[in-house]
């Protein structure tokens, strides 16, 4: 996929490409989504990805436990669905081996190695050039898929620098065995953290969980019936505040008070607050009863780390082996997408689903929803029909481009 044409200017200048089609910005589940729609619908694109893999944040940065925390029918990509032999909740292995039967069935074949360092739309000849360390890539349409999670949050806390112990964030974090009988920190209480602390405990570590604000914690199934689908069905009849209070309640009874365990419920409902500010709730799998028998153990927030440990908001101290930021991703798009207001500071569309996923003069998001694959399902299905649309108007400009300029062209229209 990914008709382009290319012309070297010199050995001082980057050679230059012109895409045939839309240029994407990252090859992890929304780049390939919005792909293979574009494909469906006859448009060609050509897909850049800074690593030398599709989906790289699933395969070099995830632990080795993860399992998809939605039923399989809620996270499978437009077109293309899970093999029936694939359990209810695949494994790590088995959904990065679904992306990459999904990019063969399609055909899509990304640009490995072309980190984007600049991506800015040019007003005098109305298109898109897109700067890689080698190359400039020019089209008319330019679709960011880098999505939320693009970047390892780290944050700056007092005196970490001089911890003697061994500090490193969830997206370099395998397995427990390299932490057996050690009494290891874990920052951040999300669905990361808790299900690296339930892994440490399973490996004779002994984590203690940082837990700085509230947090939802609900069961990832009720009576058998997974608590998302529970709360899709509710949804299409009942407002969501509603369901909110159907879920709590539910988790209340299964659950019992998290309250007592030192991890308060945030005023807002999980799904509420999910749509406001992308905080996931966090489905228990096992942490839970690990922290009412105490092999969990909670803890307030770090007011300081230690050569030897940390000291904690409560004025209370701590030795620990280890530290583990499970303080989550971000989006990268500040740091190469210029010239354009349409992203906020933090890298997400301004406006807000389900209408972020279009900008001016030929800009798309997808992967940027809060919504995980459902979001960018919808994204990827509507980026691909406006695209296809404008895509009969255009798709003779490659032609006559590579025929003004003396420029060949192959049977896949790719001009050289």
């Amino acid at each position: 996929m990914g008709s382009c044409k290319e012309e070297e200017k010199n050995d001082q200048q980057p050679k230059w490409l012109w895409v045939n089609g839309p240029i994407i910005v990252g090859a992890g589940p929304s780049g390939l989504a919005v792909s293979a729609c574009l494909k469906e619908n006859g448009v060609p694109s050509l897909i850049l990805e800074r690593s030398d893999c599709i989906a790289p944040l699933w395969q070099r940065k995830t632990y080795d436990r993860l399992k998809l925390h939605l039923p399989k029918q809620f996270c499978q990509l437009p077109l293309f669905n899970f093999p029936e032999s694939f359990p209810k909740y695949p494994t790590k292995h088995q959904f990065i081996s679904y992306l990459e039967s999904y990019a063969k069935h399609f055909g899509i074949i990304p640009k490995f190695k072309q980190g984007v360092k600049v991506a800015e739309y040019d007003e005098v000849s109305g298109f898109w050039r897109v700067q890689t360390e080698e190359v400039q890539y020019l089209s008319k349409w330019l679709i960011v898929a880098t999505g939320e999670n693009a970047e390892p949050v780290i944050p700056e806390i007092q005196g970490i620098d001089k911890f003697k112990g061994k500090v490193m964030h969830t997206s370099g974090y395998k397995c427990g065995t390299e932490f057996n009988n050690q009494k290891v920190l874990v920052i951040g209480c999300g669905n990361s953290g808790m299900e690296v602390s339930l892994d440490l405990c399973r490996h004779n570590a002994t984590p203690h969980m940082v837990v700085r604000n509230s947090v939802h914690i609900l069961p990832r199934e009720m009576l058998g019936v997974s608590t998302f689908s529970i709360a899709m069905a509710l949804l299409k009849w009942m407002p969501l505040r509603i369901v909110d209070k159907f879920l709590l309640l539910v988790a209340n009874l299964t659950l019992g008070s998290t309250d007592k365990l030192g991890l308060r419920r945030p005023k807002t409902g999980p799904l509420e607050l999910k749509n406001a500010t992308g905080k996931t709730p966090v489905l228990d799998v096992g942490a839970l009863s690990q922290i009412k028998t105490g092999k969990i153990q909670i803890m307030p927030g770090v007011k300081e780390i230690t050569k030897i440990g940390a000291k904690f908001l409560d004025g209370k101290e701590g030795e620990f082996d280890s530290i583990i930021l499970a303080t989550g991703y971000k989006s990268n798009v500040p740091s190469w997408f210029k010239g354009s207001d349409f992203f906020t500071e933090q890298g997400m569309p301004k406006t807000p689903f389900p209408n972020g996923w279009k900008g001016e003069n030929g800009l798309y998001t997808v992967g940027f929803t809060r919504r995980g694959i459902l979001g960018t399902t919808n994204d990827a299905k509507n980026i691909a029909k406006d695209i296809s649309e404008q895509w009969r108007k255009y798709k003779g400009f490659c032609k006559n481009f590579c025929t003004t300029r003396n420029l060949g062209s192959d049977s896949q229209g790719i001009c050289f």
